[in-house]
């Protein structure tokens, strides 16, 4: 079992950043793949990044280039640095966890999920 609590969300203008947090409970954090969704008002719950096991890590084509993904295994926490963001991220995060070696984009494939943090950008 896995408990996941994010933070670090907020309100900030378009061109800001931002970094959330996951704090993973539980055991073998360093085992699972890590991702990080979000879901827009209205909108379906949508894949941002992820972290697999190994160490490789895939982005949606929408954040490439502004949002980094990372993981320290010593302090079971996950990590989204978000640069330049726009109004169009705007959206509650989900930090989840999902047991399976390589990286992952299926939400369907995660079985943990935090509770999520809304991150919101003013144009």
């Amino acid at each position: 079992q896995v408990q996941l609590v994010e933070s670090g969300g907020g309100l900030v203008q378009a061109g800001g950043s931002l970094r959330l947090s996951c704090a993973a409970s539980g055991r073998s954090f360093s085992t699972y793949t890590m991702g990080w969704f979000r879901q827009a008002p209205g909108k379906e719950r949508e894949f941002v990044a992820a972290s697999g096991s190994g160490g490789s890590t895939y982005y949606a084509n929408s954040v490439k280039g502004r949002f980094t993904i990372s993981r320290d295994n010593a302090k079971n926490t996950l990590y989204l640095q978000m640069n330049s963001l726009k109004p169009e991220d705007t959206a509650v995060y989900y930090c989840a966890a999902a047991a399976v070696s390589g990286v992952v984009t299926s939400r369907w494939t995660y079985n943990y999920w935090g509770q999520g943090t809304q991150v919101t950008v003013s144009s």
